[in-house]
């Protein structure tokens, strides 16, 4: 039996397994689309860990980690109470005299099914090393093969982000021991990545900081494939379990230059990328579940000065909002350091979500620190430029763009089109492509093309939304099936119901009627029977004289919004039968409003 000691003192036993294969040496070319794994993924090898019995913590520790508990208490409490004050530090006449330099490091996971160089699975919603291959956990005598199929995601986050593809790049190896790292040291791209010089733009409505105007345009400076560490579960007071499933999966590294003066703007910057690699299929997960992870290095120096001041690094940002304020306090804690006379240090610090503050984890680690060397075992990787031609052909649309279609082709508001893009992972988009293009085939009216669109898009936002929010439940493509979104509008555009109809519709399909619409229509007796002339004059006439203090009030201040309130009352008292539209023009004849 292999035992495998981790400094936390948690022990990983696992079964004697047979080492890697041979390495060749020989360029990995990868030349066509085509190549398909046809050999099955091997069975799980599952792996079981323990945690030892952990060592007596001492009294004077146990003080101070109490003492440390009620700080951070505190800290927290002051955050809840002013955290819009906290964020708003930008303005503070101190901060005026710095300029804020901040350059990102985002890392993502690629939306592949097997680890950069082993077999195994990619799945973390499995049991603790339930995925794991022996090279995964640098089994003395094992080799990375590396798992083509990952490529090409890579491929496709990196062309989204207009970068120019190096037909020629090579793998290193980055040396640090921690316990989530089994070899000792990554395999990355450092010296010679495959994807090099490209840029982001982000507008005003992505979000940056009204300081930045209207558009930023984001320097990307490379972006190289590396591996993902294996998972950390803190076991307190002194144990850490080890899940590796996570690690070995590949990775892309997004390495900006330091151009982002705000830390509105460098959130923003953070979730254009996100969009952007998971509209072109990059990546499975954003960083609201653990898909992307932010590094930040922030410096500020005086106004005017074109030199940076000393970077720190913020590690492990998984939150927009911990982007933003983990930038804002770094800022201002090396404004108070700058302007006490003190100079600040180049360290790695810490974040978490709720302090005031960052806190130093390590002092800054350098090139020579992390010795780079270019990996022995895997061969340089040579890209054929068919292949990348390809895939910039096939490359789906980008976030502008697909916002610039549902403006112009579907007429749709910049509020709603940045809604259908961003919400539900896409997946309200495609929903709604869906429910717009079934209803337009089954019309045949290209002309009614944008009017439609725009039907659609409120009911997908704003009325299916509302019933979301209001039960609290996620967006499913089936929780209204696209068939039945489609029969409801069809009834609504041809007046054969009216709209408060249509929303009881939509609400019985929401939770859980299964019938077909018109037979549901049918059976409930929902058709509009139109009302005569007389019928709605005597119907308006009738709630105008019990409530004669209102009419009056509309006719005297001319308060139109008091209106509403009997076409309200027309229409719940018709049940189905009434149209707002006739109602508020027959009130507004016997009010003599017209």
């Amino acid at each position: 039996m292999f035992v495998l000691p981790c400094s936390t003192g948690q022990r990983l036993a696992a079964s004697p397994l047979r080492s890697g294969t041979t390495h060749q040496w020989q360029a990995l070319r990868i030349t066509s689309l085509q190549q398909q794994w046809s050999t099955p993924i091997p069975h799980a090898r599952s792996l079981q860990t323990e945690a030892t019995q952990v060592s007596h913590v001492p009294f004077r520790k146990q003080l101070k980690d109490e003492a440390k508990r009620k700080r951070d208490a505190q800290r927290l409490d002051a955050v809840r109470g002013n955290t819009q004050d906290t964020c708003k530090n930008s303005n503070d006449s101190s901060s005026k005299k710095w300029k804020l330099t901040v350059g990102l490091e985002v890392h993502a996971q690629l939306n592949t099914e097997r680890k950069l160089f082993s077999d195994a699975m990619t799945s973390e919603d499995c049991a603790p090393n339930a995925h794991v291959a022996v090279f995964d956990l640098a089994f003395p005598g094992t080799q990375p093969e590396f798992q083509k199929a990952t490529l090409l995601p890579a491929l496709r986050a990196a062309l989204s982000l207009d970068c120019e593809i190096r037909q020629r790049s090579q793998f290193d190896r980055k040396h640090y021991y921690y316990q989530d790292q089994p070899a000792g040291y990554q395999i990355t791209q450092y010296y010679s990545p495959f994807a090099v010089s490209g840029n982001v733009h982000v507008y005003d409505h992505d979000g940056i900081a009204p300081e930045d105007g209207r558009i930023v345009n984001l320097a990307i400076k490379q972006i190289q494939m590396e591996q993902d560490t294996a998972k950390s579960n803190l076991q307190p007071p002194s144990t850490t379990l080890l899940d590796f499933n996570r690690v070995g999966h590949p990775l892309i590294e997004i390495i900006t230059h330091p151009q982002i003066h705000h830390p509105q703007t460098a959130a923003a910057c953070v979730r254009k990328i996100q969009s952007i690699l998971q509209a072109v299929n990059a990546v499975t997960k954003g960083m609201e579940l653990g898909g992307l992870r932010a590094d930040v290095n922030v410096s500020v120096s005086p106004q005017g000065s074109e030199a940076l001041g000393q970077r720190t690094e913020i590690k492990n940002l998984n939150s927009f909002k911990a982007v933003e304020h983990a930038i804002t306090a770094e800022r201002d804690r090396q404004i108070a350091i700058l302007e006490s006379g003190g100079s600040v240090e180049g360290e790695t610090r810490g974040w978490t979500l709720g302090s005031t503050e960052t806190e130093k984890l390590r002092g800054k680690e350098g090139e020579v620190d992390y010795r780079y060397m270019p990996d022995p075992d895997i061969a340089p990787l040579i890209i054929d430029q068919d292949l990348i031609d390809h895939i910039e052909r096939t490359l789906p649309k980008r976030p502008d763009e697909i916002i610039a279609d549902l403006m112009t082709v579907c007429e749709l508001t910049m509020k709603d089109a940045k809604s259908l893009m961003s919400l539900d992972n896409g997946e309200r988009l495609d929903y709604f492509d869906t429910v717009r293009t079934m209803w337009a085939s089954e019309k045949n009216d290209p002309i009614s093309a944008p009017r439609l669109s725009k039907i659609v898009g409120n009911w997908v936002l704003h009325e299916l939304g509302s019933l979301l929010n209001a039960a609290n439940v996620p967006f499913s493509p089936t929780i209204v099936p696209p068939r039945s979104m489609v029969s409801i509008l069809q009834n609504l555009d041809e007046e054969k119901i009216t709209g408060s109809t249509a929303k009881r519709l939509l609400a019985m399909s929401f939770d859980g009627d299964e019938r077909d619409v018109n037979t549901i229509i049918d059976q409930a007796n929902l058709s509009l029977r139109r009302l005569s002339r007389e019928e709605y004059i005597m119907m308006a006439q009738a709630l105008l004289d019990k409530d004669p203090k209102k009419v009056e009030q509309i006719q005297k201040g001319k308060q139109l919004g008091k209106l509403k309130f009997f076409v309200g009352q027309m229409m719940r008292q018709g049940s189905g039968t009434i149209e707002a539209q006739k109602a508020e023009a027959v009130l507004k004849e016997l009010l003599g409003l017209q």
